[in-house]
């Protein structure tokens, strides 16, 4: 294998390194957006339950007296 040929291939390799980057780029900035979505649902609902606490009772979780 040449100089050049050499060359080519490394140039090569570089932009297809570089694509595979941008892609993998874009795929973290949506984890990321759906990760700060997931958060601030959760706490939303953090802060629901905290003002009814009605709305989670654990007797729910008991079992009815003739069991």
């Amino acid at each position: 294998m040449d100089d050049e040929s050499r060359i080519v291939e490394l140039e090569l390799r570089y932009m297809q390194q570089q694509e595979l980057l941008q892609e993998l780029s874009g795929v973290l900035y949506e984890q990321r957006r759906e990760l700060d979505s997931l958060r601030a649902e959760l706490e939303l609902l953090k802060k629901k339950l905290a003002d009814e606490p009605g709305l989670v009772d654990a007797r729910q979780q008991e079992r009815p007296p003739h069991y």
